[in-house]
């Protein structure tokens, strides 16, 4: 995937948060975000056992 194309489906995101007013919804994104960083930053070090148990 090109990388204008995941800029504009962040874009598209926020647009659609902010024009529907489920602002509930940012945190879940958030979060969503935040646990994939960490699982794609711990997949090759030595805290991926400990970060796999917590699954």
């Amino acid at each position: 995937m090109p990388r204008f194309r995941r800029l504009h489906l962040i874009a598209e995101l926020f647009h659609f948060l902010k024009t529907s007013k489920k602002y509930w919804l940012a945190p879940i994104f958030l979060f969503l975000v935040f646990l994939s960083l960490l699982v794609i930053f711990t997949e090759s070090s030595a805290l991926a056992p400990f970060i796999y148990s917590l699954f």
